[in-house]
């Protein structure tokens, strides 16, 4: 029922992005395209079913192995034969034949508990392709609004830069006015000509990465290369606890420390395997079979026919293997004991890690904060620019300059709103709640 859910969304998404051009792409459609259509998840998703089938109860070596064969033979010979009492027999174009049909059933009874704990092996594998598979869906999260972001980070700067552009020509407007009525020089005129210019090749610039970064996420997304969309441009910030809390979760469901311990059980069922070899091996066997034969004169019977169950128990002990099962053993215990360090250092990277994408996240909160009170204050003072320049109380250098501090003041707040849910993201990941939170 939720897969068909997520079809309808899917299907639904395409269909608007094929019929009305300019469709905004909301950011839990972008991730329900993506969960279904990306190439990654789907390989990752086939390699969880192969692990699946592997730790089955069928590839665990307990069932027993059922086989049946049949044949016939057919021989035409030419034959003698001397009795003891010197008579003989001759026999041209003999022929025997013989038929015979079983059926064998074999059961290993004991082989020193290997089977149980490759059967655990299997289990953990399967567990830590499940952690695989959720590592995979969390970089393609984060790759996905890493570029989505881009997307909405270029398309607030292009509006930002289509109203810069549009003040500086009504400039070059007004200049080019006041410079034929002679209120005006040369030199403004040409100065306005030039900032035109400047901010014509900005939006250009921004409109073609915004071109770029959208063939980008149509990759992540799966789709055709010619849909076309807007994005989401608006930013809520998940509360995130404190970073003794933080730090708690993140020992406890960090998918890489996840692993790593699947990884560290999974070595200590293989040494268990390896100490298999040092215990005997106990089987059964079994076969009903059915055998007949037609033979000719030559031959003391002239026919035979016999069925019936055989069934036998087997024990084969190696004593001595020249010493592999040893070495198999000790390469097991160090392997183990890597796993432990690995585990030990990825701790400590994850904590460091976690320290400083904290505090890098809370000061772009910070800044952000700061920048927009800049915001507000540039743009009151291009608001007051601007009228005492109609009032030609100021110069055509000082309004400049007040429009580029305005500009610069939105792009810095626009890249560190998108930066800092960036960093929200990571911290989520790493704390091993990203797919649990709404964008």
């Amino acid at each position: 029922m939720k897969h068909s859910k997520i079809y309808s969304v899917v299907f639904v998404v395409l269909l608007s992005f094929q019929v009305k051009s300019q469709t905004v792409l909301t950011k839990k459609e972008a991730l329900e395209i993506t969960l279904q259509n990306n190439y990654g998840i789907k390989i990752a998703t086939n390699q969880l079913a192969i692990a699946k089938n592997n730790s089955a109860l069928l590839n665990s070596k307990f069932l027993p192995t059922v086989s049946a064969s049949s044949g016939a033979n057919y021989s035409n010979s030419n034959q003698k034969i001397t009795r003891q009492d010197k008579t003989s027999t001759e026999v041209n174009g003999a022929i025997t034949k013989s038929y015979n049909a079983s059926i064998n059933l074999n059961y290993t009874i004991f082989d020193g508990l290997g089977r149980k704990y490759n059967y655990k092996a299997l289990q953990e594998t399967y567990n830590l392709t499940e952690l695989q598979v959720k590592e995979t869906i969390e970089n393609t999260y984060l790759q996905l609004f890493t570029v989505y972001f881009q997307i909405a980070r270029l398309s607030e700067n292009a509006k930002n830069l289509q109203e810069t552009l549009l003040i500086s020509k009504q400039r070059l407007q007004r200049a080019s006015y006041r410079q034929e009525f002679g209120q005006s020089t040369k030199l403004e005129l040409l100065n306005a000509q030039v900032d035109v210019n400047n901010d014509s090749i900005a939006l250009i610039t921004v409109k073609q990465q915004y071109k770029n970064a959208k063939r980008s996420l149509n990759i992540i997304l799966g789709v055709p290369k010619e849909i076309d969309y807007d994005v989401e441009t608006a930013v809520e910030f998940t509360p995130i606890l404190n970073f003794s809390e933080l730090l708690r979760k993140t020992k406890a469901a960090n998918v890489l420390l996840k692993q790593t311990e699947k990884n560290l059980a999974i070595s200590k069922f293989n040494i268990k395997i390896s100490k298999a070899s040092y215990f005997p091996k106990v089987g059964l066997s079994t076969s009903y079979g059915w055998n007949k034969s037609e033979n000719p004169a030559t031959s003391f019977l002239a026919g035979s026919t016999s069925n019936g169950l055989n069934a036998g128990i087997n024990l084969s002990w190696n004593i001595f293997d020249g010493g592999s099962t040893k070495t198999r053993v000790a390469n097991s215990k160090i392997a183990l004991e890597n796993q432990q360090i690995l585990l030990n250092q990825q701790k400590e990277t994850l904590e460091n890690n976690l320290r400083s994408t904290w505090d890098l996240y809370n000061n772009k909160l910070f800044v952000l904060k700061a920048q927009e009170q800049n915001v507000v204050s540039n743009q009151h003072n291009f608001d007051r620019t601007k009228e005492r320049y109609n009032l030609g109380q100021v110069t055509s250098i000082e309004f400049r300059q007040a429009q580029i501090n305005l500009i610069n003041s939105k792009t810095a707040y626009n890249n560190t709103k998108f930066d800092a849910k960036l960093l929200e993201l990571q911290l989520l990941q790493l704390s091993g709640d990203l797919l649990n939170n709404k964008i």
